[in-house]
């Protein structure tokens, strides 16, 4: 049965709709306001929504781009309203709306029109997230007024992050769409084909992911490219997690290649620095679990979300996503629960373990060794985001013998990686 919310401030309206709705044999949920709608929609991803513009908190417009600039845009909504111009009707499409119903709705024209929409197939959910569902805290608000500040040049751009930052989502902030976007994943191709990367970018973004850990030629092969973007209209994005003028200092980065890419550099807040944000981040993490039929229908209690939020993460949002994707995989009830956030936080404080406060010291050595390379790997292959070729490079293992040690330990591979 498909799912309808229906989003007015006029209770008349909301109720008219709800029985018409009903009769046809639709499931119907009624917000009176943005509020109530924004709530229900970071529960529950309904199968359509229809949204009037003119609202008293928000108005349908601005919610409307909440959505898409948060990820949760995952839905057909037809916009409503008594009022609306030609203008309203073009910005509500550009932003993504599937339709505009003028009030009063003759009941035909909605019929029609809901049936469309919910004919026109299950949407494609992106599953990852984007820098507008990256937070609200100052900090964020500050990074995207920085490079809204930067959009427009085409000076290389360095995002300096600690491991586990999302520097891509960054990054992606700045793509044009219908432009390239060339994210290579092995490194060495700066050194085998450097001109090949600039011809496949042309007139788009190439976003390299950390230069940090560029060989001496894949450093000269940068050096070439850089010296070609205009050449090619390309704008470079490069992401660090090192300190390089360390690096420069003891002779590991070529000064030539820093001096180059550091002229414009940005740095990319870690998760302590906006750790207000985490429940809210859960949340969009767990309901992209849900949509995306990785996960069964789940939800935090508030206890569970105080302590991810009270909880160090080291490995940024890269730890919090794992954490949450396997608290939604394992949890044994519909609500994660304290006690289920208390047994994942276990496995995923590796800091915490190596310090010897968790790590089950009265074990054999064998078996002590064994559970700390369990959460070693762990950790790894959420470092890297399920990139089994880029686990492999970063722990120093071929990958046959990785496989190998993997099922060995009992570590589950993720479903889909990008070997």
């Amino acid at each position: 049965m498909n799912q309808i919310l229906v989003v007015d401030d006029e209770v008349g309206i909301r109720e008219l709709l709800s029985e018409i709705l009903r009769d046809e044999g639709y499931l119907v949920k009624l917000a009176e306001n943005a509020g109530q709608a924004r709530s229900m929609r970071s529960q529950n991803r309904p199968d359509l929504v229809l949204l009037d513009i003119w609202m008293p908190d928000t108005d349908g417009i601005t919610l409307l781009r909440e959505w898409a600039s948060g990820g949760l845009l995952t839905m057909p909504v037809v916009m409503m309203s008594g009022h609306g111009t030609i203008d309203t009707a073009v910005e509500a499409t550009r932003i993504g709306a599937y339709d505009f119903l003028e009030k009063p709705i003759g009941l035909q024209k909605l019929l029609s029109t809901v049936g469309r929409a919910l004919r026109r197939g299950e949407p494609k959910i992106d599953p990852a997230l984007s820098l507008g569902s990256l937070g609200r805290a100052p900090i964020i608000a500050e990074l995207k007024q920085r490079l809204e500040q930067v959009a427009n040049l085409k000076t290389p751009l360095l995002l300096s992050a600690d491991p586990g930052c999302e520097v891509e989502l960054c990054a992606r902030f700045l793509h044009r769409a219908n432009t390239p976007w060339i994210a290579p994943e092995h490194p060495g191709v700066l050194a085998e084909a450097p001109l090949d990367l600039l011809n496949q970018a042309r007139d788009g973004i190439l976003f390299l992911h950390d230069i940090g850990e560029l060989s001496r030629l894949e450093q000269k092969g940068l050096l070439l490219l850089i010296a070609k973007l205009d050449k090619y209209n390309v704008r470079l994005i490069c992401a660090v997690s090192k300190s390089l003028p360390d690096q420069v200092a003891q002779g590991a980065f070529d000064s030539r290649l820093f001096s180059a890419v550091s002229g414009l550099t940005i740095g990319v807040p870690n998760l302590g620095q906006h750790c207000e944000d985490v429940p809210e981040l859960a949340n969009l993490i767990l309901s992209r679990c849900i949509e995306t039929k990785h996960s069964p229908r789940r939800q935090f209690s508030m206890a569970a979300l105080n302590a991810l939020r009270n909880q160090d993460w080291p490995g940024n949002l890269a730890q919090l996503e794992s954490a949450v994707k396997t608290l939604a995989l394992t949890s044994l009830d519909e609500e994660i629960s304290l006690g289920d956030v208390n047994r994942v936080l276990t496995q995923f404080d590796i800091e915490q373990r190596a310090s010897g406060s968790a790590l089950p010291l009265h074990l054999p050595l064998r078996e002590a060794r064994d559970a700390f390379e369990r959460i070693y790997f762990e950790h790894h292959i959420a470092q890297e985001r399920g990139n089994m070729s880029r686990v492999a490079d970063s722990v120093g293992l071929e990958r046959t013998h990785l496989y190998r040690k993997l099922k060995q330990l009992g570590v589950r591979l993720p479903k889909k990686n990008d070997d």
